[in-house]
């Protein structure tokens, strides 16, 4: 599955639990469709205390973020705001990002 959102940028959940809840994407996973939001879909892991390469893991509850699936994520447009799709334009062999509600380009 082809994924168009990129690490730091800003995406709202479009649904599910934390519906309307916005985050910085931290991390893109292409090979499962899924992505990893800031403050969304947050999990506990009990960890037992680890000695790997003479340091020692704590042990105790984790919370981390787990992945999202990219379909119930949509991108928030930086100049606008507002939720948009992705529009692709090809420059020169290389590919653009531009948001469809105000047509300005996306990437720095």
């Amino acid at each position: 599955m082809k994924v168009r959102l990129k690490r730091g940028d800003t995406v709202e959940v479009i649904s599910g639990r934390a519906k309307g809840t916005r985050g910085e994407v931290i991390r893109v996973l292409p090979d499962d469709g899924g992505i990893v939001v800031r403050g969304v879909n947050l999990r506990k892991k009990h960890q037992r205390q680890i000695q790997a390469a003479g340091r020692s893991m704590s042990p105790g509850i984790i919370q981390f973020e787990a992945p999202v699936n990219v379909s119930n994520v949509m991108l928030v447009c930086p100049k606008c705001g507002k939720l948009t799709r992705l529009e692709i334009h090809r420059q020169d062999g290389q590919a653009q990002r531009y948001c469809k509600k105000c047509e300005t380009h996306i990437d720095g």
